[in-house]
């Protein structure tokens, strides 16, 4: 049989035969195709224009549709949100020009990576010729001459290259997508185009723009790893499964609640998991760890086998190692990356969630944990509700705190609404008092924690999720690092919903600064009173005029009844809306934490306060064990 004719070259630039190569590629999984770069966005200058920018002008929207962005690190939170949104198995593209628009991306290349979300990023680089050197915003290092800013990149990237010659962008390209398309590999992926190279002509071979699909595995579990864990799981009296990221990203969300409705064992998630399972579950504990609830960290206390499903275990999750206290616990690891899979010297059981959660359940056939350890934590469940109705309540009249804000917004939402965060102090109350109904409801970048994420990222999710009502929740000193992809958000009609909370301050801050002794230093937002601090008058900014003057549309609630309106009308608006909210100071209806966090104190101080937060910091810090 003779072989397949050869296609024939084909003459484009370099930046044409990438855009032309991105627009063939996909991703498969469970018999369903997605586009693996599904559209790209940018910020066009003197790096980039005319590359990748006529590139994108020659491709034509149709088959590679572009968004405009504002600021290069948000067009990357926008690409995340979307991946996220669409469990890893699409992604964006995002360029930028050379110098400060490609060291703009290193921040949200750290937030992808950390959370192992694809995002690929096409910056601009210098000459490859060398030639005119130095450039208009060229790194000149005295002792590595092929140094560029673009090497600020590599430590955040999980694949990097630089394409110096045309032909070398076809093995690059394909191994780039093999990174972009793997769940154990994936993250930022950068592809650094000199700005030559971009616009070469090259006669590239007509099978780099043939159709190619990336299989996305569901690696099962080995029989012998399977076989320990199940006897692990038999073995134990008080077991309990911690959800993370990775149960949304596998779409396992059926296979654990088959799992906990079969053996009864509880779950806890982490802020990547939750909605692992939906709230009203009788095995759902709601978040674990230092921003969890009562009812999960008691049970984490005397729990003896802890199952982490798709969770790197952070210092978050584990209390900086004092929260899984049982003096016999152990660990299994199902994860689908190895290295997350032997944390905490686990056993591993290194397979995709669904089919790891599905042949466990199988090999579980006819297990049960004991009646009366269902009875205690559905009994923490009730008393936690409790918890949250009192966190909730308010009168109609009254001013609200942050954590009645977030009971108005409870009862507003439907089932597929999306609610968005990433910092501040919004992420603990949400972690504990959020009744997730949907397992996409809950959108927290809380792996890297990046201020400025929300409002790009629900731009992203909206993206992936058109007609879905998205809500960012944004305090105010978030909103004052990124507020530009509004502009984004009015240009392309993306109608998401910013709830805007006015504390005058970095409130989270500020309570761990006062709890380690550092006394609220500089966290408030206000003028310098006559000593020199920074404790005047609150500073007379108007976020919500600056919001208007973006083009949103603008509510002013004031009372808790009018926040509960505002909300629905702004859930009801087909435009970008902004529901600015001046919140009351917490009260004693705001659960703190029931786990602890590490933050070192000053082993030193003359300061009363500093001397007290380390006595009780020596305290707590020789309970931790240290999971490796």
């Amino acid at each position: 049989m003779s072989p397949p004719a050869r296609r024939p070259a084909v003459r484009l630039t370099t930046a044409q035969a990438l855009m032309r190569f991105l627009t063939a590629q996909y991703t498969e999984r469970d018999g369903v195709r997605r586009r693996l770069v599904a559209a790209a966005w940018g910020v066009l200058g003197h790096g980039n224009v005319a590359g990748i920018g006529q590139a994108l002008l020659e491709t034509g929207e149709q088959a590679m549709p572009f968004h405009q962005g504002r600021n290069e690190q948000a067009m990357v939170h926008a690409a995340v949100g979307y991946a996220r949104h669409l469990n890893r198995l699409s992604a964006h593209a995002v360029t930028t020009s050379i110098g400060p628009g490609a060291t703009n991306l290193v921040t949200g290349a750290a937030l992808a990576t950390v959370n192992r979300l694809p995002v690929l990023l096409l910056p601009g680089d210098r000459f490859a010729t060398r030639a005119a050197e130095p450039l208009l915003q060229q790194l000149e290092h005295p002792l590595h001459a092929d140094v560029s800013v673009n090497d600020t990149l590599r430590p955040v990237s999980r694949y990097f290259d630089r394409i110096t010659r045309p032909e070398a962008l076809v093995p690059s390209a394909l191994r780039a997508m093999r990174v972009l398309a793997d769940p154990a590999e994936t993250g930022a992926v950068t592809l650094a185009l000199p700005q030559d190279v971009q616009v070469e002509a090259y006669d590239w071979p007509g099978e780099f723009f043939a159709e190619r699909i990336w299989p996305v595995r569901r690696p099962a579990p080995d029989p012998a790893e399977l076989a320990e864990a199940a006897r692990l799981v038999r073995a134990a009296r008080r077991p309990l499964i911690v959800a993370g990221g990775g149960v949304h990203h596998s779409e396992a969300e059926d296979a654990l609640r088959d799992l906990a409705d079969a053996t009864g064992i509880p779950v806890a998630s982490t802020q990547a998991g939750k909605g692992s399972l939906r709230h009203d579950h009788p095995a759902d504990l709601g978040g674990i760890g230092h921003t969890g609830t009562a009812a999960a960290d008691d049970i984490a206390r005397t729990a003896d086998l802890v199952i982490a499903v798709g969770t790197r275990l952070t210092d978050f999750t584990t209390a900086s190692g004092t929260l899984f206290a049982h003096p016999g616990v152990r660990f299994l690891g199902l994860n689908t990356t190895p290295s997350d899979a032997h944390k905490a010297a686990a056993r591993p059981l290194v397979a995709d969630a669904r089919a790891g959660l599905a042949a466990l359940a199988a090999a579980l056939a006819g297990h049960r944990v004991a009646p009366a350890y269902e009875a205690e934590y559905r009994a923490g469940r009730t008393r936690w509700e409790r918890v949250v109705q009192a966190a909730f309540r308010a009168g109609d009249d009254e001013v609200p705190t942050q954590t009645q804000l977030i009971g108005a917004l409870d009862a507003v939402v439907g089932d597929r609404d999306v609610v968005v965060n990433a910092a501040g102090s919004l992420p603990g109350d949400l972690h504990r008092l959020w009744r997730a109904r949907s397992p996409r409801q809950y959108h927290l970048e809380y792996g890297y924690s990046c201020m400025g994420y929300e409002i790009p990222g629900a731009l992203g999710v909206q993206l992936a999720a058109p007609g879905t009502p998205v809500w960012a929740l944004v305090g105010d000193g978030t909103y004052l690092m990124a507020p530009t992809e509004i502009v984004t958000a009015v240009q392309e009609g993306l109608p998401v919903n910013v709830v805007l909370v006015q504390n005058h301050g970095y409130a989270s801050i500020g309570a761990l600064s006062e709890q380690v002794g550092a006394e609220r230093f500089a966290t408030a937002y206000r003028f310098r009173a006559a000593d020199g601090s920074f404790t005047g008058a609150p500073l007379p900014v108007d976020l919500a005029a600056n919001a208007a003057s973006l083009g949103m549309d603008v509510l002013r609630p004031r009372t808790v009844g009018q926040v509960r309106a505002a909300l629905a009308e702004a859930r009801r608006s087909p435009r970008p809306t902004c529901v600015y909210v001046e919140t009351a100071a917490p009260g004693e209806e705001t659960p703190g934490a029931s786990a602890w966090w590490d933050v070192p104190v000053a082993g030193a101080a003359t300061r009363e306060p500093a001397v007290r937060a380390r006595a009780l910091y020596d305290r707590r810090a020789a309970d931790a064990r240290g999971y490796p």
